[in-house]
């Protein structure tokens, strides 16, 4: 899987991504560290990147249509962030990655659950 980690993930969460086999690049590779977030989710766009991020803004919709990226994740880490929470969710997010595409949707990886926002013309 093609994945973009945003700058609040960290190193930890890069390296263990990659040992799972997955293509990672993250913000600060790119130079993109502190840029807008609209400027991030358009660089996943073109390059058909998820997103990963703890920054919840990614989680609204109309300002970040999931439809229209390779899926942004948002990471709930359930209080204080530590690497233990982190990585965590980030086996959460690949448990269910293993069993549904993530590609034009939203998920929120929260304490022992993943909500996934479908598209507007998705049943139910």
């Amino acid at each position: 899987m093609k994945l973009k980690v945003d700058e609040n993930i960290g190193r930890m969460g890069i390296e263990f991504l990659q040992q799972r086999g997955h293509d990672v690049m993250g913000v600060h590779q790119q130079g993109l560290g502190g840029k807008a977030d609209s400027v991030v989710f358009n660089v996943c766009v073109a390059e058909s990147r998820t997103l990963i991020t703890l920054d919840r803004d990614f989680g609204q919709v109309t300002r970040f249509p999931p439809e229209k990226s390779a899926g942004v994740v948002v990471l709930d880490l359930g209080g204080p962030a530590s690497l233990p929470r982190l990585l965590d969710r980030l086996r959460g997010f690949l448990a269910l990655a293993e069993t549904r595409p993530v590609t034009g949707e939203l998920w929120i990886v929260e304490p022992g659950r993943v909500r996934v926002h479908l598209a507007k013309d998705e049943p139910m």
